[in-house]
């Protein structure tokens, strides 16, 4: 029991690298040959994780394999439109100048229904306000309203908004994040005495957070019972 508990530890930190190597994507952005390769190494991981009398080398040598195969697929897609196509396939428009191509919907063997069931995904109640939806190669659907059914945005009504950046966590479960304080340009003094302001320290702080605007959000850690 022991040893195929540290097998297990073994293969699974194993795996994590090798996950993490092959970059960041959820699930459903995969593209199909790294959906693919995802299910083997699951796969090569679960037998010698539970055989103790198969070597582990026997799993791990095929995963790194895997992932060298990964790195060599994804730097000819990078390289290469023609084996990207091959490989990824292209983007379909399904939904063209607010016409449903039923051609395209064969081809990829997509129902009406599930065309709507895709539209809500996005929002979208009404095939009627869709000027194009597109098939993209992870079998995600982008969708692009009519103009009078999108929202609107400042731009329309002439208005520019302040440029607002974006939010940095200054403290996190009580740790201060060092470098997100140089990133702005401030020290552990000046987070100290904003802090304070809540009436606690920055190491008794849930989160810090400091916006492009200058404001700060501070939740105090709840104390044990």
């Amino acid at each position: 029991m022991l040893i195929t508990f540290f097998r297990a530890i073994i293969l699974y930190i194993v795996v994590l690298i090798v996950m993490r190597f092959m970059g960041k994507r959820e699930i459903g952005q995969l593209q199909p040959f790294e959906l693919a390769i995802s299910i083997m190494i699951a796969d090569l991981a679960s037998i010698p994780m539970t055989e103790t009398g198969i070597p582990i080398g026997n799993g791990i040598v095929p995963i790194l394999g895997l992932l060298v195969m990964h790195l060599v697929i994804s730097l000819l897609n990078i390289k290469s439109i023609k084996a990207r196509e091959i490989v990824c396939g292209k983007p379909r428009i399904l939904v063209y100048r607010g016409k449903i191509d039923e051609k395209a919907l064969k081809k990829e063997r997509f129902t009406i229904n599930e065309l709507q069931e895709r539209l809500r995904g996005n929002n979208v109640m009404n095939l009627g306000d869709v000027e194009y939806a597109i098939l993209e190669t992870s079998g995600q659907i982008t969708v692009i309203q009519k103009p009078e059914k999108r929202n609107t945005i400042p731009e329309d009504f002439g208005i520019t908004p302040e440029y607002e950046g974006i939010p940095y966590d200054l403290v996190v479960d009580g740790k201060v994040m060092e470098e997100n304080l140089q990133k702005i340009g401030k020290d552990y003094q000046w987070l100290k005495k904003q802090v304070e302001k809540f009436n606690i320290k920055p190491e008794q702080a849930l989160v810090v957070t400091y916006d492009g605007k200058g404001q700060i959000f501070c939740q105090e850690k709840q104390k044990d019972a």
